[in-house]
């Protein structure tokens, strides 16, 4: 953590409102696109904004600074939302876009090809919505925000080896919905010559813990 962030978060777990408002300026936009990118255009994105903000402000005094702040924010922003999406059972999309300072602009009508993208984003989305929500966060971390394991373990506060395992479920439960979406053809051969690392252990073991 670089002195700068690191003075202003010991200044806002002091009670320094002033601190606080700069960690919010700094750090909004990075949570309003994770937020967005797990719950898509949400009447609610903003309110779930403002409560990520709350809770980081009752929290604060229990950072000691163990994990980056950058971190630890996402790991708060990350529990808000699924709570959230519990709580509402709402449904969210994943999109390529990225919210600006405004709300999204309603969509005007687009072309064939632009309409086509939509809706493999949104059988996508619906693939996605049917793992496990332990899978489908790590997936999210991982694939959209682009987390490595690690960090992804220090967020949701399990073993390394247990992230890479329920990424390693929810890319093969992924796959084999995903050849039952024609539209999502070239996507499934996309994710299986990735070439990122898997899971060291299969074993039943492994499995079980993806599950935890």
């Amino acid at each position: 953590m670089g002195d700068e962030l690191e003075g202003l978060v010991e200044r806002a777990r002091r009670g320094d409102r002033h601190a606080f408002s700069k960690l919010f300026q700094r750090h909004v936009q990075q949570v309003t696109g994770l937020a967005y990118r797990m719950m898509g255009r949400s009447p609610d994105l903003e309110d779930v904004v403002q409560e990520v903000f709350l809770q980081v402000h009752r929290s604060l005094g229990d950072f000691r600074g163990q994990a980056k702040f950058s971190t630890w924010l996402h790991r708060v922003a990350v529990n808000v939302v699924l709570m959230h999406r519990r709580r509402a059972r709402s449904r969210p999309m994943l999109t390529s876009e990225e919210p600006g300072r405004d709300a999204p602009a309603p969509r005007e009508a687009q072309p064939d090809q632009a309409l086509d993208k939509e809706r493999r984003i949104a059988a996508f989305h619906r693939l996605l919505e049917q793992l496990s929500d332990k899978k489908r966060e790590v997936f999210l971390l991982h694939e959209i925000e682009g987390l490595a394991p690690a960090d992804i373990a220090t967020m949701v506060g399990c073993p390394v080896l247990t992230v890479r395992t329920r990424l390693f479920y929810a890319r093969k439960e992924l796959g084999e919905k995903m050849r039952e979406e024609p539209a999502l053809a070239a996507l499934v051969r996309e994710l299986e010559g990735s070439d990122r690392e898997e899971p060291a252990a299969t074993h039943p073991d492994a499995a079980e813990a993806g599950e935890r």
